[in-house]
């Protein structure tokens, strides 16, 4: 069985490297990665420029590209059969609420499941001293249980790990997709010769809502978030026949 392993933080990533190693018990892994860090780049591709790729040891190809850029070239070029399997990440930080759209790690299964493979994007919550065993041990539980079971049509699963040694970890919950809570997000500034610029920053907390993946996380639970292709709002739709326009 062959594997994809894949993320949005670059192909020298450390949380790459273990969840590849992990995962080699269940089949031949192949790792297609960003030559370089990609995050916040959504489901970019990479439609007006050719694409170069580096084979930088055996079954380890770096692509100058998006995460998805990564999936399309390993689907259809680089590996020597279709994955039963894509799995993007560990990523350095958690995406949670409305990172799903921005993150890259997100996006590389979202591309999965657009290929119709089982995907799954896991992440830590942390921006540092990463607890990377932590997420490698449970996304080989997952995949196990991928691989025999497969997922429902058309869905792939974001999971969130608390940054914390497994005896730290209750348990997981599955859950929707939460909310954030919105600052200042950017910020302007002037330089020395007097030209405005502006940095993008972080945003400000989540609300509290029972059943969301920040619920889940901040109670030191797993995340598991089901995701679906079709992003219809289909409880809109028969109000919006009404509408007259």
């Amino acid at each position: 069985m062959t594997i994809l392993v894949t993320n949005d933080d670059g192909i020298d990533s450390p949380g790459l490297q273990i969840l590849a190693e992990t995962l080699e018990v269940l089949g031949s892994v192949y790792v297609v990665a960003p030559d370089k860090e990609c995050s916040a780049m959504a489901h970019s591709l990479s439609l007006h420029r050719a694409l170069k790729v580096e084979e930088v040891r055996e079954n380890y190809f770096a692509v100058d590209g998006t995460p998805a850029d990564c999936v399309n070239l390993a689907v259809c070029c680089l590996l020597p059969e279709r994955p039963k399997l894509i799995a993007s990440g560990i990523n350095k930080g958690g995406n949670m609420g409305e990172d799903i759209t921005y993150s890259g790690t997100v996006s590389a299964a979202f591309e999965g499941a657009f290929y119709g493979i089982p995907s799954f994007a896991i992440s830590l919550t942390s921006k540092d001293d990463f607890k990377f065993k932590t997420a490698a041990s449970f996304a080989q539980r997952v995949a196990r249980f991928i691989v025999k079971n497969g997922l429902p049509k058309d869905t792939f699963l974001n999971i969130n790990v608390p940054n914390l040694d497994e005896d730290g970890v209750k348990s997981y919950r599955i859950t929707r997709q939460g909310r954030r809570v919105y600052g200042n997000a950017v910020v302007e500034e002037v330089d020395p010769i007097g030209q405005r610029y502006y940095w993008i920053r972080g945003h400000r907390g989540f609300e509290s809502m029972e059943g969301t993946d920040f619920e889940a996380v901040s109670s030191h639970h797993i995340s598991i978030t089901p995701l679906h292709l079709d992003l219809t709002h289909y409880s809109s739709m028969e109000e919006m026949r009404k509408w007259e326009l």
